[in-house]
């Protein structure tokens, strides 16, 4: 039995590539159903690493038993074996692994100081990756939107919730949402006027760019908070606020990026305070009840 590999790999995706391979190489002799999948594998693996064996038994037209038992007959002990495999061939494994140049051996002064290195090699790539008209046009478009939602997926989320926190406190209406169909509803709601703020180091988080598309088909503003031009987000966004830095994944490059996100953050947050004074006297207002720090 012939299978096509579909564009669900793109021509960089070595790793994946030479998987899919191995996996055309076990797959001689199956049951129809089992067929199905396989042949859905080998078209679209990124489809069936991110799915469910619902989900995948229903774009194959097939019963999701038949999928656990496709897995089982080209060598997995099961779909979630099958689906670990998929995600070590396309290296999303290593997203919060040490970075590879760690041995196992290797002391706390080391590991900080490559989490430090880390940290500072994001910084200088932000310098030269941000474009300074898109800051300033982001500030602009902040100054004068109705409200914001800022939304981030797992790590990014970090960075959204510190954009609602700062950007608060200069007297910007800021919506933040965690959960995902909620922040989809609330964005399905806005309309010109409004601004959304999508955080994803990637720029390929399906949940993210979920939310990001919600936004701009409503008629919001769409800031790109991200590490890379050219990716789903970058593309989508009305602005791209790039950061730059480590190709990803891979923690410390995770790490990094989150830092030179959050100074972007700082940088929008100063400069509304700057250019409307009235703003940082809500910033003093919004922080004369706070613990002393001193």
């Amino acid at each position: 039995m012939n299978y096509e590999v579909g564009n669900g790999v793109s021509s960089s995706d070595k790793q994946l590539g030479q998987w899919l391979g191995s996996i055309q190489a076990r797959c001689g002799d199956l049951a129809p159903s089992e067929a199905k999948v396989v042949a859905l594998l080998l078209a679209d693996p990124l489809f069936v690493g991110v799915s469910t064996t619902a989900q995948v038994a229903v774009r194959a037209g097939v019963s999701p038993p038949s999928v656990v038992r496709a897995a089982r007959a080209i060598g997995f002990t099961g779909f979630t074996e099958l689906k670990i495999e998929i995600a070590r061939a396309r290296g999303t494994t290593r997203f919060f692994a040490p970075p590879e140049a760690l041995a196992a051996d290797a002391t706390p002064a080391t590991v900080l100081e490559t989490s430090i290195r880390a940290g500072t090699d994001a910084l200088a790539a932000l310098a030269g990756a941000v474009e300074i008209s898109a800051l300033d046009e982001a500030v602009g478009s902040i100054q004068s939107a109705r409200q914001v939602v800022a939304f981030g997926a797992g790590p990014s989320a970090t960075v959204a919730a510190d954009a609602v926190f700062r950007l608060r406190a200069v007297g910007v209406t800021t919506i933040g949402i965690q959960d995902h169909l909620s922040a989809m509803i609330a964005t399905r709601l806005l309309g010109p006027g409004d601004v959304v703020i999508a955080v994803s180091s990637t720029g390929r988080t399906s949940t993210t760019l979920a939310i990001a598309d919600a936004a701009s088909s409503a008629g919001a503003l769409l800031i790109a908070l991200t590490n890379q031009y050219g990716t789903p987000l970058a593309t989508l966004a009305d602005i791209a606020l790039v950061v730059g830095g480590a190709p990803l994944p891979a923690q410390m490059a995770a790490a990094g990026s989150r830092v030179a996100q959050l100074v972007v953050i700082d940088a929008l947050v100063a400069m509304l305070a700057l250019r409307d004074p009235e703003r940082g006297r809500l910033a003093e207002r919004a922080g004369i009840d706070l613990p002393s720090i001193c």
